[in-house]
């Protein structure tokens, strides 16, 4: 599930395996065109604990493919 931030340029993504919320960054998400993510849309989440706390969140997205908006 996704809470964008399209200002901003980021969303938090909510995860079983990222508890706290992952942190993803646009340029992350994989789709063609203009990259835009609708609060509550599922994705398919890849991410990382890069071991520092990148905008208070402990995970990062790696990779983000939207699902059905």
């Amino acid at each position: 599930m996704v809470a964008p931030s399209r200002s901003l340029g980021w969303a938090v993504l909510d995860s079983p395996e990222t508890p706290g919320g992952c942190w993803g960054h646009f340029s992350a998400v994989r789709m063609d065109g203009f990259r835009a993510l609708s609060p509550g849309q599922q994705v398919d989440l890849e991410w990382e604990a890069p071991g520092f706390r990148q905008d208070g969140y402990d995970y990062a997205a790696v990779s983000i493919v939207p699902g059905p908006a």
